[in-house]
């Protein structure tokens, strides 16, 4: 049986070494800034509350446990620099499961050069892999309480994959868009970076946009306005889901942003040179709260979103 010094030599095997004055190995690791502030962001994935052994493999586990940190820093507008890892792993815990982890975190940080720097490895009931990521801002960040009255509101991709995906594998399908959107996110690296340009306010769409949208509204003391017609889904979705799926559906990790007017035009050309896919959903004016508007301009009952606790 593999032990705790075995389980850490054989995840760490899959990464490149950290290009830090200290990484693995250490109390601490000891990182060096090049451009400006840091952000900081702390997210877990737990068994059985965001995955299954059963519908996921090792490097779904490993893919999307980085991927939603990196969602988070992308919203900053940041670029991802390093991270750390903590894993709770069952006693019995096959150690090729520990690789395949390894192997999906590792290919997502190779795409985005971001740095493993340390970690902690636990025994525990479930598994668990927590993961601090950190990243550089060279404009200020982009948060939730800078949007103004007037600004439209864009989201980028489609919205309620991942919602479908879940659905599809609790009905026992293993294949398709759908279920790829639940296990491997795609965090919006990129695309943060692009907006830091332009958008006045930005977060990711985790919990679904019904839920983060009066996020951005209650942080920025603002009111949104968002038009059913003009929300992105999938055909599937459209199909299986409809609207109430897209605006409630959680983990779809897409960025929802606000942008000055004055902007807009030029976010957009912008996003289309970089291959980015956004679209404009609404806009926000004075006031609180938001509201959803049907192809008649009435106002049309708003979904939850998702919650840990309820």
């Amino acid at each position: 049986m593999p032990g705790e010094f075995d389980f850490i030599r054989r995840f760490l095997h899959h990464f490149p070494k950290a290009r830090v004055p200290v990484g693995p190995g250490d109390d601490c690791a000891v990182l060096a800034p090049s451009r400006g502030a840091l952000c900081v962001t702390t997210d877990a994935v737990v068994e059985d509350v965001h995955f299954t052994r059963a519908g996921f493999s090792p490097a779904d586990i490993g893919h999307k446990a980085l991927a939603v940190n990196l969602s988070d820093v992308a919203a900053m507008g940041a670029t991802p620099r390093w991270f750390v890892c903590a894993l709770a792993l069952p006693r019995d815990f096959p150690a090729a499961h520990l690789s395949g982890i390894a192997r999906g975190m590792a290919a997502l940080a190779r795409e985005h050069r971001v740095d493993l720097v340390g970690g902690n490895f636990t025994s525990a009931r479930e598994l668990s892999v927590t993961i601090t990521a950190t990243g550089e801002l060279s404009r200020p960040p982009l948060t939730r309480s800078g949007a103004r009255p007037g600004d439209w509101l864009y989201v980028s991709g489609t919205l309620g994959d991942a919602r479908l995906g879940l659905a599809h594998l609790k009905a026992g399908l293993k294949r398709g868009a759908a279920v790829r959107r639940q296990r491997r996110p795609v965090p919006r690296v990129a695309l943060g970076q692009l907006a830091s340009r332009f958008a006045s306010a930005a977060l990711d769409v985790s919990d679904g946009l019904a839920q983060d949208l009066g996020h951005l509204c209650t942080a920025s003391g603002v009111r949104a306005v968002v038009e059913l017609a003009r929300l992105p889904m999938s055909a599937a979705v459209r199909r299986e889901l409809g609207p109430e799926g897209a605006l409630a559906g959680g983990e779809d990790y897409e960025l929802l942003l606000a942008v000055a007017p004055g902007r807009g035009r030029a976010f957009e050309r912008a996003c289309a040179r970089g291959g980015h896919v956004v679209t404009r959903v609404g806009v926000l004016s004075e006031g609180a709260g938001w509201v959803i508007h049907d192809e008649a301009g009435r106002a049309v009952r708003r979904p939850g979103g998702f919650d840990h606790f309820r």
